[in-house]
């Protein structure tokens, strides 16, 4: 059998000491750094560098974007570390105009506060201006020259209940729908005090009923699809579902009359 190289005590302590030495290196190491970290930390809370350097507004088309920083409270003197993302969403959701609100931190020095608005579903035209109507019914208190052709302008409805239920309906139906109407009168009868006309973009005019409306204004393409082409008249979706042309006009009579004279003279000679 081979002889075992037998190494002595004392070649065996250096090595052990070089050892102990790399690890107590690495320890130091690890310690100087995270304490170079909270320190870094410390400095960097209490610096300008942490404070808000802007508040982004996102999601906004109609709100004023100062009005959603007023309402957020952040400031550039706020650490950015100390701003309750959850204080200011409750802050900004006051507004009768957010649905929802996000708020979160980009850092280094950001705050994103992204809104979702109300929907405007329709305008209600009152001495020449155009308020926005909500789709919760309500009506914002600014008033606008004109309307930005987004949502149909809605005559006639004095009464809160028609114009709150008129506005649950226009909620519900598909844009591709609420892009084509232009006006929603309401014109109520003896027999349906929930009756109301609507004119089209496309030329045609529409009578329905508010209770009923988002539900049966949906097929308006297709039946719009089987009418002949140039032919105009009025689209009956109150009860059932039936087109009927507007009556001939006396000149249009007239003028029928006229050619057909014409013609027989021609013929004569």
């Amino acid at each position: 059998m081979p002889e075992k190289k037998v190494v002595s005590i004392e070649d065996r302590i250096p090595k052990l000491k070089q050892v102990r030495k790399k690890k107590a290196n690495r320890r130091l190491i690890q310690y100087l750094s995270v304490l170079f970290l909270l320190i870094s930390i410390v400095v960097y809370l209490q610096s300008p560098l942490s404070h808000v350097s802007k508040v982004e507004i996102e999601g906004d088309r109609f709100i004023n974007e100062e009005e959603i920083r007023e309402l957020s409270g952040v400031t550039s003197t706020a650490n950015i570390w100390q701003v309750d993302p959850a204080e200011v969403e409750e802050k900004v959701s006051q507004h009768s105009q957010v649905m929802d609100v996000k708020v979160n931190r980009d850092l280094p020095s950001t705050i994103v506060v992204e809104v979702e608005e109300a929907e405007r579903i329709g305008y209600i035209q009152s001495d020449g201006q155009f308020q926005p109507i909500l789709e919760n019914g309500e009506k914002i208190d600014s008033s606008e020259q004109l309307p930005g052709g987004d949502a149909p302008i809605l005559k006639g409805f004095n009464e809160s209940t028609y114009l709150e239920e008129m506005s649950k309906q226009l909620n519900d139906i598909p844009k591709s729908i609420s892009s084509l109407i232009s006006e929603v009168h309401y014109t109520p009868d003896d027999e349906n005090p929930y009756l109301i006309t609507l004119y089209m973009n496309d030329g045609y005019e529409v009578q329905a009923s508010i209770r009923t409306f988002a539900e049966k204004i949906t097929a308006y393409p297709s039946i719009v699809s089987q009418i002949e082409e140039g032919e105009r008249g009025i689209i009956h979706i109150d009860v059932g579902a039936y087109f009927e042309a507007y009556p001939e006009s006396e000149d249009d009579e007239e003028s029928a009359e006229g050619e057909s004279g014409e013609e027989e003279d021609d013929s004569e000679e």
